[in-house]
C-alpha cells in the first residue's frame, strides 16, 4: 500500500440512491478530506474537460454538446445500445481519474490529514481499489428505497433506475466488501449524520 500508514485511507462506496454522497459529505465536515471520484469524472468530460479530445476522436463530434462537453443523455443510449462503448469510454476516463485520485492523495498525505475518504461509486467492482485502502465503509439500504430515491430525486423512470443498480455490484457483493456497515434506510438525515458522527472516532475523526 502506498502512502503514510498514519493517515487512514477510507474508501466510501454504496449503490445509487444510497445516501454516499451525503455520507461523504458529513464525513467531509467532521475533518476528513474528501476525494470525490465521481466529480473528477464529470470534470475530464465537462467542457475543456481533458477527456474532451479524445472522446470526440473516438465517437466522432456528435457525442458532443454544443458547448463541447460529453453529452451524457446521447452516450447513455449509446452505450444501452453497444456495450463495447462503455469499455471504450472508460478507457479514456479512468486513467485521467486515477492519475487526479493519486495526486489529491498524495496532496493530503503530505498536509498530514488524519483520514482520506475516498468516495469511489465502483469500488468493488474494481477489484485494484481495495489494497489501496485500509478500510471500506458501504452505505447500505435496500433496493426499493435505491428506486424511490432516484426516481423522486431526478425524475427517472424506476426500470431506468433498476437498470443502472442493475449494472452495478450487488447489495451482497458490496456487504461482503465492508469493513464498516451505514444502513441507511427507513431514518432521518439527521439520524444517518448521528451514526456517521458516532463512527467518527474509528476513523480519526
Amino acid at each position: 500500500m502506498d502512502g503514510d500508514v498514519t493517515t487512514l485511507r477510507l474508501g466510501l462506496t454504496g449503490g445509487i440512491g444510497s445516501g454516499k454522497s451525503t455520507v461523504a459529505t458529513i464525513l467531509s465536515t467532521m475533518g476528513a478530506v474528501l476525494i470525490d471520484a465521481d466529480a473528477i469524472s464529470r470534470a475530464t468530460t465537462a467542457q475543456g474537460g481533458r477527456a474532451i479530445a479524445t472522446i470526440e476522436a473516438a465517437f466522432g463530434p456528435g457525442i458532443l454538446t454544443p458547448e463541447r462537453a460529453l453529452d451524457r443523455e446521447k452516450m447513455r443510449a449509446l452505450v444501452f445500445s453497444d456495450p463495447g462503448a462503455k469499455t471504450r469510454l472508460e478507457g479514456i476516463i479512468h486513467p485521467l481519474v486515477g492519475s487526479e485520485i493519486a495526486s489529491q492523495a498524495r496532496s493530503a498525505e503530505e498536509a498530514c490529514a488524519h483520514c482520506i475518504v475516498f468516495d469511489i461509486p465502483l469500488l468493488v467492482e474494481s477489484s485494484h481499489w481495495r489494497r489501496n485502502l485500509h478500510r471500506v465503509l458501504v452505505v447500505d439500504c435496500t433496493l426499493e428505497t435505491q428506486i424511490e430515491r432516484v426516481v423522486r430525486r431526478s425524475g427517472m423512470k424506476a426500470e431506468e433506475v433498476s437498470r443502472i443498480a442493475a449494472a452495478q455490484a450487488s447489495r451482497a457483493q458490496r456487504l461482503c466488501a465492508a469493513d464498516h456497515v451505514l444502513f441507511n434506510d427507513g431514518i432521518t438525515v439527521s439520524d444517518l449524520e448521528s451514526q456517521v458522527k458516532q463512527m467518527g472516532a474509528l476513523f480519526g475523526l
